[in-house]
């Protein structure tokens, strides 16, 4: 089940026209009902964009760390 509370806006109700064949396979994928399939899926699709606007910073960012110092 989707925590519900760890979203801060408001829920939206909304209307969508999905491939039957493709939301059975999500469903079946996630093991939860549609509503918490659909949620799940646009998580998702967030998080693949926060990872791709993390990748464009490969190499133009510096970290000095001090492994032994954070280990403690």
């Amino acid at each position: 089940m989707i925590s519900w509370h760890i979203m801060p806006d408001a829920l939206k109700k909304v209307t969508v026209n999905v491939p039957s064949q493709v939301l059975e396979r999500a469903r079946t994928i996630t093991g939860r009902g549609i509503t918490e399939t659909i949620v799940h899926g646009l998580l998702e699709l967030d998080r693949q964009h926060k990872r791709s606007v993390l990748r464009t910073l490969r190499g133009r960012v510096r970290i000095e760390l001090d492994l032994e110092k954070s280990r403690r």
